[in-house]
């Protein structure tokens, strides 16, 4: 999972890493060793050594792309001094806030022409505040205020607590209101897969939606009660 997350925002399509071209209907050639139909092991991007279906990712800070690794690599860049500062290890937490519920009102603030972004810090061009989001064009990228986010952290402090680069703050609105999660950023990277593999005409289409909403269900299912002392605590240990 190499795709640099810019390369989903709003500009000449391209197929997801999944996709293969299109030919003949017949059989791929098997690799050495591996049975025909049978999906090529994963390996380590860093040493080649085979991964299971759940690996960590490690993010290319220079780049702005995931490269997966095994145990051992992963572990190796949980330290931001560690790969000379240009790759980290992505946590994989996942958080929720029951006690502060941002408004529809303070959702509209912050100006995004639909119901769900995400919104991360970069280190790259001198950092700041970036917030993503599906549009017809595919994943449209916006600056935002960032006196307004502060404002926001003051009242929701969770939205100040993802690590810069490898976490971010997923918000979605619907008629039944605001929810926001702290999410790892290679949970952005699939939603931005998504939509970019299902997305259809200016709503997105059903297909899409129906995608969205699966991934929405995962973020709910995996997130743990946000508590400040323990984020302060894991923040620390990388």
């Amino acid at each position: 999972m190499s795709t640099g997350l810019r390369r989903f925002a709003a500009g000449a399509p391209e197929k997801p890493p999944s996709a293969r071209p299109a030919g003949p209907a017949q059989p791929a050639e098997a690799a050495p060793g591996e049975a025909a139909g049978q999906a090529p092991e994963e390996k380590c991007e860093f040493c080649a050594a085979p991964i299971p279906a759940d690996h960590g990712h490690v993010a290319d800070l220079e780049s702005s792309t995931l490269m997966c690794g095994c145990r051992a690599c992963y572990l190796l860049f949980t330290q931001e001094s560690a790969g000379r500062g240009r790759y980290r290890s992505v946590p994989d937490r996942y958080l929720v806030d029951f006690g502060r519920v941002l408004t529809p009102a303070e959702w509209d603030q912050l100006e995004i022409p639909v119901g769900l972004a995400f919104f991360l810090h970069t280190s790259r061009d001198g950092g700041g505040l970036a917030g993503f989001y599906p549009s017809p064009a595919g994943v449209t990228e916006s600056i935002l205020d960032l006196a307004l986010w502060k404002r926001l952290i003051d009242d929701y402090p969770l939205l100040g607590e993802p690590v810069k680069d490898v976490e971010a703050v997923l918000i979605s609105r619907t008629d039944d209101g605001v929810e926001y999660y702290l999410v790892p950023i290679d949970a952005c990277y699939e939603l931005a897969g998504r939509m970019r593999l299902h997305w259809r005409g200016f709503d997105g289409g059903t297909e899409a939606r129906e995608s969205i909403a699966a991934f929405l269900a995962d973020v709910r299912t995996r997130a743990r009660p946000y508590r400040p002392a323990t984020v302060s605590q894991e923040r620390q240990r990388g």
